[in-house]
């Protein structure tokens, strides 16, 4: 226990772990280029391992070969947790001076904890409204979900969702509160969907029910695309069974069917279900209006000074009605979710809000206080003596 407590707390540790930190950072800027902010973060910050792959960016010589593992953001951070623990159960005791100490590294502590909830529960996506319209979901492009829609209750629709992560294995899954059940047969993250001509596509069409036994489709995969903003056509081939397993017939779903075309029915006896491939979404319990959004210039010029919304925030039983105006820098925080003026389209008609949902987003301000605290005390408590001493003489 002795020679593992003095691993994991030596000081030579930490120089290792930040300095690999560095080139962590260092080598995810430079995938950045070719895989995004997003990819990239997913690759490099939230992994274990990662491997990197030189780009071929000298002409006629091919580096491609060369790869370099390193240690992702969740070893290096949980490495970094335990070299802060296991630094102050051997070397430090808690004294009024080294308060300061503790406040910096308790700070640092903080931050690491904070990271890791930010990543695993935090969600963001946009919601766009149109101007005397209302929304109470928001979705985001970078996820995408077969849902099966049941519209049979006029008051509500009951959507069954699936993550396409669980349609890429091919497996069949069930359907929660219903007799069916679906398997993905052909999974593309991105390609393109268009009108059969003479030129062979490079998939054959496999689907008989829906869309494409109506219009005659051709499928061809696509290189997945990591630009900022780059919108992938995930597209599938899915299989329905009902409950006695026999196939109700193979559809074509993609992101890029959706409200322009009729919508796809699978009926199940008496029962009718609407399917579609759909970014994912976020369901809210309550719903955001658009009274007026404004979108200023600086007069003379094309150059904007402000993007500003009137919104009125609604509950769904109307219990509540909060009016808020969103403006850069000044989102709306309402039921856990925070508001941001991100974009706008449709001629200044529609505005696009980013919604944030990150329970942990007070974690980094109280971090910071306490190591601004921490190293003011500490360098105060440096400075005290010295001046005593000068006095000394």
């Amino acid at each position: 226990m002795k020679p593992a407590l003095k691993f994991f707390s030596s000081l030579k540790l930490t120089v290792v772990l930040l300095t690999l930190s560095l080139l962590l950072i260092f080598f995810g800027t430079l995938d950045q280029v070719e895989y995004g902010i997003w990819e990239t973060q997913k690759r490099y910050f939230e992994s274990f391992i990662v491997v990197w792959s030189c780009p071929d960016f000298i002409p006629n010589i091919n580096l491609s070969w060369i790869h370099l593992p390193l240690p992702g953001g969740y070893l290096l951070g949980g490495l970094l947790f335990i070299n802060l623990l296991a630094a102050h159960a051997t070397r430090f005791k808690l004294t009024w001076k080294k308060s300061g100490l503790f406040c910096i590294h308790f700070g640092l502590i903080l931050l690491l904890v904070s990271e890791l909830i930010t990543d695993i529960v935090s969600e963001e996506s946009q919601m766009p409204i149109n101007e005397g319209s209302d929304a109470n979901y928001s979705e985001t492009v970078l996820d995408n979900e077969l849902v099966l829609i049941d519209r049979s209750n006029s008051d509500y629709d009951s959507v069954h969702a699936i993550p396409v992560d669980l349609l890429k294995k091919g497996k069949r899954l069930s359907i929660p509160e219903t007799d069916l059940s679906v398997q993905a047969l052909k999974y593309y993250p991105n390609a393109s969907i268009a009108r059969s001509s003479g030129a062979q596509a490079l998939e054959k069409p496999i689907g008989n029910k829906g869309l494409i036994q109506r219009m005659s489709l051709s499928v061809t995969p696509k290189p997945k695309e990591y630009t900022e903003d780059a919108i992938n056509t995930a597209t599938a081939y899915v299989e329905i069974f009902d409950a006695n397993n026999e196939s109700l017939g193979v559809w074509l779903v993609s992101n890029v069917i959706d409200d322009r075309f009729p919508p796809q029915v699978v009926q199940s006896g008496n029962q009718s279900y609407e399917l579609a491939l759909r970014f994912k979404r976020y369901y809210h319990p309550f719903k955001v209006e658009l009274v007026d959004f404004k979108h200023d210039k600086y007069p003379g010029t094309d150059v904007p000074y402000n993007f500003s919304s009137e919104v009125y925030v609604k509950d769904m039983d109307n219990s509540i009605k909060q009016k808020a105006l969103i403006y850069m820098n000044h989102p709306l925080r309402y039921g856990g979710l925070t508001f941001y003026q991100a974009s706008f389209a449709n001629e200044d008609t529609t505005s696009i809000f980013q919604v944030v949902k990150n329970p942990g987003w007070l974690i980094p301000y109280i971090s910071v206080l306490l190591m601004g605290f921490g190293m003011s005390f500490q360098f105060g408590m440096h400075f005290l003596r010295f001046l005593k001493k000068e006095r000394n003489g």
